[in-house]
């Protein structure tokens, strides 16, 4: 794993692992916590030992966050500064629950990103998890940073969510698959928020599986 500044933020840095022999996809790793500062890239780790010993290059973000420097645009600014920091080729956007929300927007504005998987993700800031949402950005603002205001994204989305998800309703990936024409939903029963990033459980063998489709149409 290497190490690698984007930009002069103590923030602004992400960590590259890459595979054995030739690489068979790229994937950037959003790690989510509500985009609060208290909630780092570590959470990306167990994700990338993984996906690096699939043979994939796996790029594990740190961004701006609120109360350190974050907040919107920056916060996702940080993200397409990101992603163009590293040359590993076309990328699949993998993110979790505010990082998911980071992995969807993404997609709609990088080139480089052929699609993403979202994690529990919020995708709509205007139901179930607004005064959350306020804390990243302003209402006037989520015309631009909400994904479900996006649509269409114009890439694939496949949208990975516990039906017992107490963090972030499964309604939010349940509507947002329901106005975007390229999503697929993936409910997973009896599933948690945590699930979807916990190497072993059926939520992450389910995005897993989503990466590699996704990659393979790179």
């Amino acid at each position: 794993m290497q190490r690698i500044a984007y930009g002069d933020h103590p923030s602004q840095f992400g960590e590259l692992y890459l595979p054995d022999g030739v690489a068979q996809g790229a994937v950037v790793v959003i790690h989510g916590g509500f985009w609060h500062q208290r909630y780092g890239l570590e959470l990306g780790r167990p994700l990338a030992d993984v996906l690096v010993a699939d043979g994939f290059a796996v790029w594990n973000i740190e961004y701006r966050r609120v109360g350190g420097g974050g907040g919107w645009p920056r916060t996702g600014e940080d993200v397409l500064a990101a992603i163009d920091a590293v040359d590993i080729g076309p990328v699949v956007a993998l993110g979790h629950s505010a990082g998911g929300h980071l992995a969807v927007w993404a997609a709609k504005h990088s080139a480089r990103v052929v699609g993403a998987v979202a994690q529990a993700a919020v995708l709509d800031f205007t139901r179930h998890i607004t005064p959350r949402a306020l804390e990243l950005c302003t209402e006037e603002q989520f015309a631009e940073a909400s994904p479900a205001a996006l649509v269409p994204i114009g890439k694939p989305v496949v949208c990975v969510h516990g039906d017992q998800d107490e963090d972030v309703p499964v309604e939010q990936s349940i509507g947002f698959c329901a106005a975007e024409p390229q999503a697929e939903l993936v409910v997973v029963e009896g599933a948690g928020h945590m699930d979807v990033i916990t190497p072993g459980t059926e939520s992450w063998e389910r995005c897993r599986a989503a990466v590699g489709r996704l990659a393979g149409g790179c």
